[in-house]
């Protein structure tokens, strides 16, 4: 003789009903990680097209070369007198087509001679 309970699917019905907002938050986890990530790598990129510029160089070519390929879809790179640098990097979404906005960060090393 078998013993089953009324609420044997429960714990199924449970589960399926959560895996939405798991798959969420773990997309969501993922997207801080990638902007985690694009923050500390466009901070990196501006102190060595700071660096560049400030011994005569090509800001935006020592941008590129500090950035990962996949961050330097859209990037711009702007000097400002006295040895500044901005640059200015699209944030990373994990759905293309998707924009949502840009990080700007500044970095600024006094002119060699």
């Amino acid at each position: 003789m078998s013993w089953r309970s009324s609420e044997s699917g429960q714990a199924s019905v449970e589960f399926t009903a959560l895996l939405p907002l798991i798959a969420v938050a773990a997309a969501a986890l993922v997207w801080v990680a990638l902007i985690g990530h694009a923050v500390w790598a466009a901070d990196q990129a501006a102190q060595a097209a700071a660096r560049a510029q400030a011994v005569g160089g090509d800001p935006r070519r020592a941008a590129l070369g500090a950035l990962p390929d996949h961050l330097e879809h859209r990037l711009r790179v702007s000097s400002r007198p006295g040895g500044g640098v901005v640059l200015v990097l699209q944030l990373p979404v994990l759905v293309p087509g998707l924009s949502l906005g840009a990080l700007t960060v500044d970095a600024r090393f006094a002119p060699q001679a």
